[in-house]
């Protein structure tokens, strides 16, 4: 953890990168009012959109700065945060050395919450009853090899519940999807079969079932299909009022999605001083920690060729690691960042 010293140190260096002197900088965070017509475009991940869109509102009204984000999918965000179309890109995926290494100025991944990938299904047979899955049989679930939801695999897991005698229709992302990347890491590590046959990626080759287009659209598929099984980000779950599944984690505990959950198992998580934050949180170790959960990042450039806009996203940035902008991500549960993750994005932004 970042000392004291070094967080002062770290809150100058922030001040002198956005032009200040110490006396002049913001106080707790306060973002200062734009020029008028100030503003900003981003694009990429779905996974937090919620939270984004939020924010971007709040910002406006503080500050007066337009910030517009298109929800296109991490895929569709690194793609245009590569090609130089935005000013910053969102991913739920971290960019591969390889896509980093095409990107001019070369590129800085900023956390900027936690959420988690939930299990979602459309059982109305099951009433309030929650089904408890394993990583394992969650893959041969995408695999393709379990097929019907009275499985015996699945009975086993749920003593007592009467599971319908009827097919399971999985729903998958169609598009290039961060929250797929978080999805397919957490069975890349539970699953021989689903590494070596599909992977992880924000985009795969799915072996079965149907495409959605976004949280979104898997959302809806899920919603709208009995018999259906899909993943999405957790607020899409609960907004949406589709149950979803507790899954067992490394320590062999069924846990469920939860903000406290989700910060146990961000508290794996081997970030120091110098880290550039791709870091997998999926598949933690921890009593108490849910399993498909990760961290979620904004993409900026180290060095930026316009210098105006840069200033406007640092000052945004800095605003979003407040107190008072992480609270926000509670209310839409995603986890806050932990204070030491904190300290690092500030000390981060100071040097950008």
């Amino acid at each position: 953890m970042i000392s004291s010293t070094s967080r002062l140190l770290g809150a100058a260096l922030l001040g002198l990168a956005l032009g200040c002197s110490p006396g002049d900088a913001p106080k707790d965070g306060a973002p200062a009012r734009a020029t008028s017509g100030a503003g900003l475009t981003g694009a990429g991940a779905t996974f937090p959109n919620p939270i984004y869109t939020k924010w971007f509102d709040e910002y406006h009204r503080q500050t007066g700065v337009q910030i517009n984000y298109q929800s296109i999918g991490s895929g569709g965000g690194i793609r245009q945060f590569t090609e130089g179309t935005v000013d910053f890109g969102a991913t739920d995926g971290p960019m591969t050395d390889e896509q980093i290494a095409g990107v001019e100025n070369n590129v800085a991944h900023i956390p900027t919450v936690l959420g988690a990938d939930v299990v979602t299904y459309n059982l109305p047979s099951l009433g309030q009853t929650r089904l408890k899955l394993d990583g394992e049989l969650i893959a041969d679930i995408f695999l393709g090899k379990v097929t019907r939801w009275n499985d015996t695999r699945l009975a086993a897991l749920n003593p007592g519940v009467a599971l319908p005698d009827q097919p399971i229709l999985v729903v998958h992302r169609s598009d290039g999807s961060g929250t797929t990347y978080i999805f397919t890491d957490y069975l890349s590590k539970v699953s021989s079969e689903w590494k070596e046959r599909v992977g992880s990626a924000t985009s795969v080759s799915w072996p079965t079932g149907l495409g959605g287009k976004g949280n979104e659209g898997v959302t809806q598929q899920v919603k709208q299909n009995e018999g259906t099984i899909g993943y999405v980000e957790l607020i899409y779950a609960i907004s949406n009022g589709l149950p979803y599944a507790d899954v067992r984690n490394a320590a062999g505990n069924f846990v469920e999605p939860t903000l406290n959950s989700v910060t146990a198992a961000a508290a794996s998580a081997d970030l120091r001083a110098g880290t550039d934050f791709r870091v997998s949180i999926t598949n933690a170790p921890g009593e108490a920690a849910y399993p498909i959960a990760s961290f979620t990042w904004l993409l900026v450039r180290p060095e930026p060729t316009d210098t105006a806009k840069a200033r406007i996203l640092r000052e945004f940035m800095t605003w979003m690691i407040t107190p008072e902008a992480q609270r926000m991500a509670s209310d839409l549960h995603y986890a806050p960042l932990p204070m030491p993750v904190i300290e690092l994005v500030q000390e981060r932004i100071g040097r950008l």
